[in-house]
């Protein structure tokens, strides 16, 4: 029997509106919380795809005999229950940052994760379902479901662009009810009866009964964390603006009452404030702001009271260039220090577009001066497409102070700190300029000594004998400064320095010749720590510095791009030690909550999917003493943990070139899902023949281009940082979709190698797979952090390996 078009059209925008939910709660949950629970929400995905297997292994006979009213309930169900289930989920209490020391937290967590996995167990069953039903067709099937996934997830990219993102959830439920409409009534015509008939005529009502509550009810309760819930508290503050797009919501918010002061790292002995000020924030956090600005420099002169105003005070400047320029603060820093020429790159045309347009007013026309150049992009790729040098490349404070001292952003891949990136920032600095970085101010110390490390490392790369000879470091009571030189530090310029730090009661760090006596001296903290990082990190015992520190400090580079990832294993038990005595701040939260999520994605898989999948075994028709499903237990395994495995690894690689987490995500995604869908259909062709080199020819082929892409990935992103964003988008696909339209044979064929021999056991093998799937997601993450991508991939290659020695023993069971 061959499914009819119409149904295989309702099975392909079934899996386009999961895909589609799946990134929108990424993008819902990075506005609610936090980015770090992206892989998360994949795990959760699976694990519903995972249950579904189970349950249609145990109820297939029953659920076969009424297939089409089956089909359409989990569609309805499906269209009913995302939204319902995101509502649900938002009323829990749930906070990252307690997670360790409230074990309620774990519990919230645990809901959370289940609640989410329902919509995704009704989209995963009409899929489910209709490979059982379609023994023999089994790859048109997998085709329509990757087709419509890789649609989904490219689609919502386009819709977020249009409405907020929670009003999306309404554009999901409609489309749930168009999949059942078109099923209901065109892709049953051999098997109507008045069941269909009344469920085809009340989908219309049900389907508009819930987007009118969805429209009425969905609004994001935001975590009473972060930055921007906090300063809404302060009486006659009001948001006054909100604009969305995939790069995040954009609010805007004034206070009437009490005048806003954003002035990060602002000296004790400033004499000056801002002017009046927006606060502007990104997905509630990451508060920048807008400076009222009437083109008098002297206006702004409080921000030559913060230790990002060294380098203009080291020598004259004339050409810079601003990395994140945002809403403006470090052009109006460099127009007060009278800069002819200043280049900004600013990734978010959005936060552009409130400076330049909707508040230019207000701004003073900042953007829009005559020394200022505004670039719309990504800074590595506008820097990989200019030859210009610049006298000094500045970069500051590009992340929430709050979510960055809780160890929220230990995950957040960040391509702007790396050695590779340093390396690039300094073949555009002139000779005797300036590289700058702005942080801020942690006890202990972490992500400034990681920078230092991570500069120290860079400069070695390029052959720089006496690192220490370069390097320039200064802290406030909140921030940090530290400045790289093209050339090495002279005797003026540290005169300069320290008198920049005596005026404003900044404490020097390192600079050449430095002793302990001069720092340390305004900002009194238990012990110079800065000082003793820099110290050690430049001499010959850095690497056993670095062992024996407290947190992990290894530099950053392209190949594990985590610069705000410290923990350390062995230094837990004395932070748990420390949690009755305020030492909730050592914790790295986001690195903790992917573990929680990680054991609680195995404990769920091994009781939701892989206990009921063995405790009847004989109802699956696995015979006793059999050996042979255990073979198809590893290969569908196999295959779910390595296609996950090179998914998030080109995920989180292409992030570089892509410039944003959530373009990674979609074009990864959606190419994978597509290219996969075409591979399923063109492996009918494949699984006609019975010679082992026909199931090969794949698995070769994805190890053959997944090595190749991963010893090869610094050449090609260097190539495609220096492409136009079409050009860049294009081929990044032209590269990924022969990896993908090869990775979607092996399970197809692995389906259809069973349903000649144990069709009841094709469901159970969809379980297995999901199984896999939930960990995988998850542990891929943990596996690139502590080790790389390079490992990642080589993994996921040796688990197609183990997939393919079992392969030919499928025919067997």
């Amino acid at each position: 029997m061959k499914p009819s078009f119409p149904l295989l059209a309702a099975v392909a925008i079934i899996s386009a509106s999961a895909l589609a939910y799946e990134v929108l709660l990424m993008r819902l949950f990075s506005i609610i919380q936090w980015h770090h629970f992206a892989y998360m929400i994949i795990s959760l995905a699976l694990l519903g795809y995972g249950i579904s297997g189970v349950f249609l292994a145990l109820n297939r006979d029953r659920l076969t005999q009424s297939f089409p009213s089956a089909i359409l309930a989990n569609m309805l169900l499906f269209s009913l229950s995302a939204p319902v289930c995101f509502l649900l989920a938002q009323q829990i209490p749930f906070n990252p940052a307690e997670i360790l020391w409230t074990p309620v937290q774990l519990l919230y967590l645990c809901s959370i994760y289940l609640i989410l996995t329902l919509p995704f167990f009704f989209a995963a069953n009409v899929t489910g379902l209709s490979f059982y039903q379609y023994k023999s067709q089994i790859s048109f099937i997998y085709a329509a479901d990757l087709f419509g996934a890789g649609v989904g997830s490219a689609g919502v990219i386009l819709l977020l662009f249009l409405v907020f993102p929670q009003k999306i959830l309404t554009v999901l439920v409609i489309s749930g009810v168009v999949a059942a409409l078109i099923a209901s009534n065109f892709g049953f015509r051999e098997q109507r009866d008045s069941a269909n008939q009344w469920l085809g005529s009340s989908v219309i009502i049900i389907g508009t009964a819930v987007v009118l509550v969805v429209t009425a009810l969905t609004t994001l309760n935001v975590s009473p964390y972060k930055s921007q819930n906090q300063l809404l508290h302060v009486p006659g503050t009001k948001i006054i603006d909100r604009y969305s797009s995939p790069l995040g919501v954009i609010s805007v918010v004034k206070s009437a009452d009490t005048p806003l002061r954003h002035a990060p790292g602002l000296s004790l002995n400033a004499t000056t404030e801002p002017p009046e000020q927006l606060a502007v924030f990104t997905d509630a956090d990451n508060m920048t702001a807008i400076t009222r600005y009437d083109g008098n420099p002297e206006t702004v002169s409080y921000l030559d009271q913060t230790t990002s105003a060294l380098p203009y005070h080291l020598k004259q400047l004339t050409d810079i260039l601003i990395l994140g320029a945002g809403t403006g603060s470090d052009i109006l820093q460099a127009n007060y220090h009278a800069i002819k020429h200043i280049n900004a790159v600013e990734l978010n045309p959005q936060i552009i577009d409130l400076v330049k347009d909707k508040y230019a007013d207000f701004a003073g026309y900042l953007y829009s001066s005559g020394n200022v150049n505004l670039h719309v992009g990504e800074a590595r790729g506008y820097l990989a497409a200019t030859k210009k040098n610049y006298d000094l490349i500045n970069i500051s404070l590009l992340d929430a102070f709050g979510a960055s001292a809780a160890g929220l952003y230990s995950m957040a891949e960040s391509y702007l700190y790396t050695e590779q990136a340093i390396q690039e920032y300094l073949r555009h600095v002139s000779p005797d300029g300036y590289l700058s970085f702005t942080r801020w101010v942690k006890i202990p110390p972490r992500d400034e000594p990681k920078l230092l490390a991570t500069v120290i490392s860079a400069l070695k790369a390029d052959n720089v004998r006496q690192p220490g000879q370069h390097i320039i470091m200064i802290r406030g009571w909140q921030t940090s400064t530290l400045i790289v030189k093209n050339g090495v530090i002279s005797a003026e310029e540290i005169s300069r320095l320290k008198r920049f730090c005596n005026e404003r009661s900044f404490d020097p760090v390192y600079y050449p010749g430095i002793s302990e006596q001069e720092v340390n001296q305004f900002n009194i903290q238990q012990q110079p720590y800065l000082y003793q990082a820099a110290v050690a990190l430049l001499s010959d015992d850095s690497r056993a510095f670095t062992d024996d520190y407290k947190f992990n400090i290894e530099p950053a580079t392209d190949e594990k791009p985590y610069l705000f990832h410290f923990f350390k294993w062995r230094t837990l038990p004395e932070i748990l030690s420390l949690l009755g005595s305020s030492g909730s701040f050592l914790l790295e939260s986001g690195y903790l909550l992917l573990i929680a999520a990680l054991l609680q994605a195995i404990l769920a898989s091994l009781l939701l999917i892989a206990l009921p999948l063995w405790l009847w075994k004989s109802k699956l028709g696995i015979k006793p003493g059999s050996g042979s499903h255990l073979r198809m237990l590893v290969y569908f395994f196999c295959l779910g943990l390595a296609f996950l495995f090179i998914e998030i690894a080109f995920i989180q690689k292409f992030i570089l070139i892509l410039h944003h987490p959530l373009y990674a995500i979609t074009v990864v995604l959606s190419t994978f899902l597509l290219t996969a869908g075409a591979g399923s259909y063109f492996s009918t062709k494949l699984s006609s023949s019975s010679e082992k080199s026909a199931f090969m020819l794949p698995i070769v082929s994805i190890a053959l281009l997944s090595i190749s892409y991963s010893l090869g990935f610094e050449s090609i992103t260097g190539f495609l940082l220096q492409m136009g964003s079409l050009s860049r988008y294009l081929l990044s696909i032209v590269l990924i979709a022969p990896l993908g339209f090869c990775m979607g044979m092996p399970f197809p064929m692995g389906l259809d190698k069973i349903s000649h021999t144990a069709p009841a056991l094709i469901p159970w093998a969809w379980g297995i797979n999901g199984c896999a799937s939930v960990i995988s997601a998850i542990l891929a993450t943990l596996i690139a952090m502590q080790f790389g991508f390079t490992v990642l991939i080589f993994l996921a290659v040796v688990l197609y390996g183990v997939a393919s020695l079992c392969f030919p023993k499928l025919a067997e069971t």
